[in-house]
């Protein structure tokens, strides 16, 4: 045990990795149970563990990896708290059952009791693809963060969504799902389950739609889902990596974890590079990491002119001007920018930045969940500015519709998309600034004509 009584391996067992060496991702071949404990050491496990875990996390400084940022010591202690308030019990017609004291408010109530814990590795952002490597090479780091959790805030079910593009992943998943129960490892149950088309299928709402046998859409907030998720139950949902995050702090400790990346942006994330790079894939690197040498790493494969950080939801930031800015959340957003899942892309020279993002606005109106105003009526007017700008013969007021359509759309609905998206064209507009005055001018350069750089799933569906 370390002092604050987290367990750690046992002297001449494993260690911990160095800061700077790769954590989660150590080799190109999938961890078997047993390669997986001979490097990380046994899961730990009993009640002093899961006491002092949320504490460790929220000490970790770790934050979610799936897009939100939100700390994930915290989302796991409000879960844990809403688990332990009384629940009332509901009778089989939905309304609260009447007439006897075992229909009251009851904690320990069969039907009241217990949380679930949802590992959200369906990744239906495009470009990123760390989700999927993650769970191929290292599931029993994801599968430890879930039974940790469970443990940690009383759940009695656990499901693993997998992205419905990624049918091997889940497979694999399934595989090490069984593995582990024929070791007796894991006292919740896991489930492995295919999410829905869809780019909304992946939010945290629409997601616990899903599982509760409705249609993949984001639901209005309040209620959260650490207060009723899933069967209407607290639930706990987090991204696959924070997951094998927590795993490994369990393992090694809070101290251990901030030793790598930065104080403001602790510990190493995974990132998905690709665009014009002669390497693309899947990269651990340390929080707080230049951009520049980030993009190094991978080797431009032709000259660039800007990159787009946090995937379809995120932003662009011109190059080379931006190879000083950290490569963490802290760092994208002093720069106006977003790290989101962790999506690198690279745009060269070579291609349209207007044509690229008014492909992008197209593909987010098509995805959009359309029931709410600002989906249904303000992306695709958005789409349609940005394609005329990009393709067509623009007026000179085009840019002052689209930067008030980004207003009204900013800021409403079940969900972040409309943000994401005005977000995404505000940069275009500032990052390709000459090439719109010169599309208003003399209409869409020759490069506006050239293939897709960033790839967009046929039928605007993943």
């Amino acid at each position: 045990m370390t002092a604050r009584g987290v367990a750690v391996p046992s002297e001449g067992g494993p260690l911990a990795p160095a800061p700077g060496d790769l954590r989660l991702i150590v080799r190109d071949q999938p961890l078997s149970l047993a390669e997986h404990i001979a490097r990380y050491g046994p899961l730990p496990a009993g009640q002093l563990v899961s006491q002092v875990l949320v504490a460790e996390v929220e000490r970790s400084g770790l934050t979610g990896r799936g897009g939100g940022a939100f700390p994930a010591g915290r989302k796991i202690r409000a879960v844990a708290e809403a688990s332990m308030r009384p629940r009332p019990v509901r009778a089989s017609g939905g309304s609260p059952a009447k007439g006897s004291a075992a229909n009251s408010s009851v904690a320990n109530s069969s039907v009241a009791k217990g949380s679930v814990v949802v590992a959200n590795g369906s990744e239906s952002e495009p470009a990123s693809r760390k989700d999927s490597v993650l769970l191929s090479l290292a599931p029993h780091l994801v599968l430890d963060g879930i039974a940790l959790c469970a443990s940690a805030v009383g759940a009695g079910r656990a499901y693993l969504c997998v992205g419905h593009r990624a049918a091997a992943v889940a497979q694999s998943v399934t595989e090490a799902v069984a593995e582990r129960v024929r070791a007796g490892l894991d006292s919740v149950p896991v489930e492995v389950t295919t999410t829905a088309d869809g780019y909304l299928s992946g939010q945290e709402n629409a997601l616990i739609s899903a599982l509760n046998g409705n249609a993949p859409l984001p639901t209005f907030v309040p209620p959260r889902p650490a207060e009723r998720g899933v069967r209407r139950r607290p639930t706990l949902v987090l991204n696959v990596e924070t997951l094998a995050h927590i795993a490994l702090i369990a393992r090694f400790g809070s101290d251990w974890f901030r030793a790598s990346g930065t104080a403001g942006a602790p510990g190493s994330a995974l990132v998905t590079i690709t665009g014009a790079v002669e390497r693309p894939g899947v990269r651990e690197i340390p929080l707080g990491t230049g951009l520049g040498e980030v993009l190094q790493r991978s080797g431009l494969s032709q000259p660039a002119q800007a990159v787009l950080t946090g995937g379809y939801f995120g932003t662009w930031l011109p190059l080379p001007a931006a190879l000083a800015v950290p490569v963490s959340d802290e760092g994208m957003r002093a720069a106006g920018a977003t790290l989101g899942p962790g999506v690198l892309a690279v745009l060269p020279e070579s291609a349209c930045g207007l044509a690229e993002t008014a492909r992008i606005a197209s593909f987010l109106a098509a995805g959009s969940a359309g029931q709410c105003g600002p989906c249904r009526n303000g992306l695709p007017a958005l789409a349609d500015a940005l394609n005329l700008i990009a393709f067509g013969q623009p007026s000179q007021d085009i840019v002052g519709w689209v930067e008030q359509l980004s207003g009204l759309v900013t800021g409403r609905g079940a969900c972040h998309l409309p943000d994401g998206a005005a977000g995404l064209a505000r940069s275009a507009l500032r990052v390709f600034a000459t090439d719109v005055q010169a599309h208003l001018t003399a209409g869409p350069c020759a490069r506006a004509g050239g293939p897709p750089i960033l790839p967009l799933p046929a039928g605007g569906y993943l």
